[in-house]
């Protein structure tokens, strides 16, 4: 590969990048019981794990994903975890 094809990678991927910083920008909320398994974006409230992906079913009331300010009571997600 050339350097202005190298060049070129790299700086895709850097516009990329700061593409979806901006994106993360955006107001958001965490919203519990609307992730699909597996599709999780973080650790449960209750413990049951500590990483994001790792939610077992869909809609778990534990399990929480960001979701656009607004729209998670819309969705039918609860914008606080469950009472342990």
């Amino acid at each position: 590969m050339s350097n202005k094809a190298l060049i070129a990678v790299a700086l895709a991927g850097l516009m990329g990048s700061s593409m979806a910083m901006a994106a993360d920008g955006a107001k958001t909320e965490k919203c519990f019981g609307v992730a699909k398994a597996g599709q999780n974006d973080c650790a449960t409230k209750n413990g049951t794990h500590s990483c994001a992906g790792q939610g077992k079913k869909d809609m778990d009331a534990n399990e929480w994903k960001k979701v656009p300010a607004g729209t998670c009571e819309k969705m039918g997600g609860k914008l606080e975890a469950p009472k342990a």
